[in-house]
């Protein structure tokens, strides 16, 4: 069994309430209905829960089609409105249509109605579609417009198509000097296979993944980027595009050439320690050290020679009772 139809039936009369349903069931559609006649009664069954669709007579006695269809605009439904009746002539079925109706159809003509149903049913499915997915390109647009990383796209030729906030803030032209010119204008001249690199992979449908490259910016400074392109498709998944995302890792590449370059100093200034180690031929009478030449060396020029060390002379308590006896105090 097809899903119910949740129609709201704004008439008067049960006859032609039960006419307009049965046309309905026998095109094949299951109307769940309620029937209304007074404003206060609409305006109870559309708060009381959501519709399908309204069918509304014309002309009521206390109530018709004109002031159904203005509480329709006042809930801001967007479900079929159909009006229908046996005394509408063709200036107040035009009159409707101006005023919102999507369809009229005439008593007296009845079959009508349940292609009338189905076409609109179809078209309100359509609408909502088509506002689901502008709300959902909306949102990717804001999330793409305020993001940190530089976002553009372009055509297959190279033509740039979009250009966010961030690539402004990264490459210095507004959105306005970009757009409809050549992404080459951001690729350093010796860096010729760049472009055709990246072209190639998008054509074929590849991402490309996080790479690091330079780019220039308006102002002809170059700034260093960690770089993502990814195929632009269009509904029938031909590549029509591509987008690039960019990062500025110019502070990053800069501390990691700080690092290297300390790292070198460190290990450059490691070479030059010199260390003594091993049997050190040494007199036992005036404590000379032979060198590895062979010659003899005082003990402090060999150390210098062989280590960082630096010396300070001083005599040691020994040494002064030896050399000056005339200077140590007597008990």
């Amino acid at each position: 069994m097809s899903k119910p139809l949740k129609l709201l039936i704004v008439e008067d009369s049960e006859d032609d309430t039960w006419l307009i349903v049965r046309q309905l069931q026998r095109g094949g559609l299951n109307p769940d209905f309620q029937r209304v006649e007074t404003l206060g009664s609409m305006r109870e069954a559309l708060a009381s829960q959501s519709w399908d669709i309204i069918i509304s007579d014309y002309s009521l006695p206390r109530f018709g089609g004109p002031a159904a269809l203005a509480l329709y605009h006042q809930h801001n439904l967007d479900i079929p409105f159909i009006a229908v009746s046996g005394v509408m002539g063709e200036e107040a079925a035009v009159e409707m249509m101006k005023s919102g109706a999507h369809d009229y159809v005439m008593k007296n003509n009845l079959t009508r109605l349940e292609p009338a149903v189905r076409r609109e049913l179809l078209a309100a499915q359509e609408r909502r579609v088509r506002r689901q997915a502008e709300a959902a390109r909306a949102h990717l647009a804001a999330i793409v417009e305020f993001c940190d990383e530089a976002i553009v796209g372009k055509t297959l030729d190279g033509t740039i198509t979009s250009w966010n906030a961030a690539a402004e803030r990264l490459y210095g032209y507004t959105a306005a000097e970009m757009i409809g010119r050549s992404v080459s204008i951001l690729v350093p001249p010796y860096r010729p296979r760049d472009l055709p690199e990246i072209f190639e992979m998008a054509t074929r449908g590849e991402r490309l993944e996080p790479s690091e490259t330079v780019r220039i910016r308006k102002d002809g400074t170059p700034v260093e980027v960690a770089l993502i392109v990814s195929p632009i498709k269009d509904a029938t998944g031909k590549v029509i595009g591509a987008s690039s995302a960019a990062r500025d890792i110019s502070r990053r590449k800069e501390e990691e050439r700080e690092r290297l370059k300390l790292i070198q100093e460190l290990t450059e200034a490691l070479s030059r320690v010199k260390t003594l180690s091993g049997l050190l031929p040494i007199c036992a009478s005036c404590k000379k050290i032979r060198n590895d030449k062979g010659y003899w060396q005082q003990v402090e020029t060999y150390v210098k020679e062989h280590s960082d060390a630096e010396f300070t002379h001083g005599l040691c308590p020994d040494c002064v009772k030896t050399l000056y006896p005339e200077y140590q105090l007597k008990v």
